[in-house]
C-alpha cells in the first residue's frame, strides 16, 4: 500500500467486503495489519501457480491479514493460500479478509486450505466479483480451527460471467464450522455452481445457509447449489439449508442438500478383501471428497488437498 497507493487503494475494502457488512468486517478494517496482495495488469497470464502462507507464530496471537486479488481485463492466475499454526497447542484467532476482483474476461483459480490447530478461532468475510466473461474457480478447504465462522460472497457482476465455488470441510472432535454463502447474479447469462462436502465425526457439528440470488434484469442465468455431508458418528451434525432468491422469470436455478452415514455393507465388503474397519473408512471418506478433487485442473492443488485430508485421516501418522 505504501509503495503503490494508487493501485490499490481503490479496490481495498471498498468494491468486494465492507467494513459495515458486520461487526467481524468492522473490527478486520479497523486492526488489518498486511496479507498478500496479487496484481495481474491486462492481458497477463501468470502460468505457474503462486503460494501464499499466513502463519500464527506465537501462543495468544491474533492475525487480521487481507488477501487482495486484481486481475485486470484478460489476466489469468492460480493462488493457492494456507493457514498454518505453529504447533498443535498453541491459541490464537485469526479475523480474515479475502477480496478476489477480476475485470473483464479474466481467469483466477482461488484456493483456500484452512488449516489452523483445535485451539485456533477463524472468522472471515471472503468476496469476488466477476465482470463479463471473466471465470473465478474458487475452493475452499475447512480442516482446522476450535471455530470457524465464514462469510462466502460471489457477484457476478457482467453478462457472461462464471464462478465455480468448491468447498471440502473435515470436522472432527467438538470443532464447530459455520458457513454462509451467496452466489449472487447481476446481469444476464450468468452460471455459477457451488459443490461443498462435508465429513462430521465425533461431536463436530457443521452449519451452511446457502443462498442463489438472481436480480430482475439477470435474464438467462444458470445457478446451482449443492451441500452433502457423510457422518462418521452417531452424534455429529450438519445443518444444510438452501435457498433461492430470485426476481427474473427467464432462468435456472437449483439446490439440494443432502446428509447420510457409512453404509456398513460398503465397509464390510472391502474389510472381506483385507482391509482393516479403520483403512476402510479412510477409503470411504477419501473417495467422498475425489468428487471435489476431480474439479480442480491443478495437480498442485489437488496433491495439497489431499494430502491435508491424509493428514487428518491419520494416513501415514
Amino acid at each position: 500500500m505504501r509503495e503503490e497507493p494508487e493501485l490499490l487503494e481503490p479496490h481495498l475494502l471498498t468494491r468486494a467486503v465492507s467494513p459495515t457488512t458486520d461487526r467481524f468486517s468492522a473490527w478486520h478494517s479497523a486492526f488489518w495489519t498486511g496479507g498478500t496482495v496479487l496484481y495481474a495488469p491486462s492481458g497477463v497470464e501468470i502460468t505457474a501457480p503462486l503460494y501464499s502462507l499466513i502463519g500464527l507464530a506465537a501462543d495468544g496471537a491474533a492475525d487480521f491479514s487481507h488477501t487482495l486479488v486484481v486481475l485486470e481485463d484478460g489476466a489469468q492466475a492460480t493462488l493457492l493460500e494456507e493457514t498454518s499454526s505453529a504447533d498443535a497447542t498453541s491459541r490464537g484467532i485469526h479475523a480474515g479478509a479475502v477480496e478476489l476482483l477480476l475485470g473483464r474476461g479474466a481467469g483466477l483459480r482461488y484456493v483456500q486450505l484452512q488449516n489452523w490447530n483445535e485451539s485456533t478461532w477463524h472468522v472471515a468475510h471472503q468476496a469476488g466479483r466477476v465482470d463479463a466473461d471473466a471465470s473465478l474457480q474458487w475452493t475452499v478447504g475447512g480442516l482446522g480451527s476450535r471455530l470457524s465462522h465464514i462469510h462466502q460472497d460471489v457477484r457476478l457482476d457482467g453478462r457472461g460471467a462464471h464462478a465455480e465455488v468448491n468447498g471440502l470441510s473435515f470436522a472432527t472432535g467438538k470443532q464447530r464450522m459455520s458457513y454462509y454463502t451467496q452466489q449472487a447474479h447481476h446481469a444476464p447469462d450468468t452460471t455459477s455452481d457451488l459443490l461443498y462436502r462435508n465429513v462430521l465425526r465425533d461431536t463436530a457439528r457443521i452449519v451452511w445457509r446457502g443462498m442463489i440470488g438472481v436480480d430482475a434484469d439477470a435474464q438467462r442465468t444458470d445457478g446451482y447449489q449443492r451441500n452433502d455431508a457423510l457422518l462418521l458418528s452417531p452424534d455429529a451434525r450438519i445443518d444444510a439449508i438452501p435457498g433461492l432468491e430470485i426476481e427474473a422469470d427467464d432462468v435456472r436455478c437449483t439446490h439440494g442438500a443432502t446428509a447420510g452415514r457409512v453404509d456398513a455393507e460398503q465397509v464390510f465388503y472391502l474389510m472381506c478383501r483385507g482391509l482393516t474397519e479403520y483403512e476402510a473408512m479412510h477409503m470411504i471418506v477419501h473417495g467422498f471428497f475425489q468428487v471435489v478433487s476431480d474439479r480442480i485442473p491443478v495437480e498442485l492443488v489437488r496433491d495439497t488437498l489431499d494430502t491435508a485430508v491424509e493428514r487428518k485421516l491419520g494416513i501415514g501418522d
